[in-house]
């Protein structure tokens, strides 16, 4: 079984001297994974697990001397090296995806329950890439502060096949060196804009002031409007894009800078209404809905990806705090994400974890994908 995660796990170099290997690396990573599958999510209770699901674990395990303690599995997590975990995972990732993505959102996020002040460690801080499409994590880049995204984003597009997509990206990583590589790897990108951007911001903000005041006279444009209604909330999102004029400040450093946007954003819950309103720029033609499929796909981040981390696997309360440890979890979190995503059945990612710690078939359709 090819697209088994299994299989790519046997590159990955072994932290542990040979006279402690008594289970294999391969058993311990898919262990943990079948765990967390069905909820576990800490050392102890992936053992438990373990302790629990012995015989069915071992119709498809080795497992030549039974089931690894917690402290076994902590200390294999805590010396693994997350590169190659990190390696093993987009290898995987790109096997199993059907098609390339259209839209690839990159954004960072804290694991608050990874800090440790007694040690004065700041808090994980995992810039992931989400295909918007595929709803699949298709990589990830580790970095010890959310100040360090712009060092994070290059080397994690470097490990991905970009060709064809539109990356987005939010003020953070709008950066000259950024955008070029987006574009020199065959994709486009779409920027947010913000304070770090301050002059070119002015800019944006300024063509838009003058096009919707002169009602866009002698300014080609293409508008494009959604409106939804869900859960009580009404929301009314308006998107204008145009091309980029050559005034704006450093327009000639961006590489195929073709066009500039704007976002507004209403949303009405009962009699309260706020309105949020943000500007980009971007390498794409001047297409409102291509424009707006890619900033409403940057958005769906927090639900799709952020929102199941945190709600769903806990990703926040976790107090795994040492060595590589909150690294190759967080991985594997993305792993068994990626997972749930794939099985095709209509329930909740949380609806299926609790499925597959109740039904030993379930959990081996969704690691398998049989």
């Amino acid at each position: 079984m090819n697209s088994c995660i299994s299989n790519y796990f046997s590159d990955i170099e072994d932290p542990r001297i040979n006279r402690k290997k008594l289970h294999s690396l391969p058993d311990i990573l898919i262990l943990t994974i079948c765990a967390m599958l069905s909820g576990a999510d800490g050392y102890e209770a992936i053992e438990e697990f373990g302790r629990n699901k012995k015989s069915w674990l071992k119709t498809f395990l080795p497992l030549e001397n039974g089931i690894p303690s917690h402290d076994c599995i902590r200390y294999v997590l805590i010396k693994l090296p997350p590169k190659q975990l990190q390696s093993a995972f987009i290898a995987w990732v790109n096997g199993i995806k059907e098609k390339i993505p259209e839209v690839v959102a990159v954004d960072g996020k804290t694991s608050r329950g990874s800090q440790n002040k007694a040690q004065g460690l700041a808090g994980l801080h995992m810039v992931s890439a989400w295909g918007a499409s595929n709803k699949l994590v298709l990589g990830q880049e580790v970095t010890d502060e959310k100040s360090n995204e712009i060092t994070a984003i290059p080397a994690l597009l470097k490990l991905l096949e970009l060709k064809g997509c539109i990356v987005t990206i939010d003020a953070m990583g709008c950066q000259l060196d950024i955008a070029e590589q987006i574009i020199d790897q065959g994709a486009d990108y779409v920027f947010g804009l913000k304070g770090n951007q301050g002059l070119l911001h002015k800019g944006v903000k300024k063509c838009f002031q003058i096009a919707l005041n002169t009602e866009f006279k002698g300014i080609s444009h293409d508008y494009h409007e959604e409106v939804e209604k869900k859960h009580g909330r009404y929301d009314i999102r308006k998107y204008w894009i145009i091309n980029a004029p050559s005034t704006l400040h450093r327009a000639e450093k961006w590489k195929k800078l073709q066009t500039i946007g704007k976002v507004v954003r209403e949303s009405t819950i009962g009699n309260k209404t706020t309105i949020d309103t943000r500007y980009f720029i971007g390498s794409i033609e001047s297409d409102a809905k291509v424009f707006a499929k890619a900033v409403r796909s940057h958005w769906g981040v927090e639900n799709s990806l952020h929102w199941r981390l945190d709600v769903t696997f806990r990703e926040d309360d976790s107090r795994i705090r040492i060595g590589h440890a909150p690294a190759c979890m967080s991985t594997l979190r993305h792993i068994c994400l990626n997972l749930l995503q794939k099985e095709a059945s209509k329930l909740s990612i949380k609806k299926k974890r609790l499925k597959a710690a109740w039904n030993n078939n379930f959990c081996y359709k969704v690691l398998f994908g049989l």
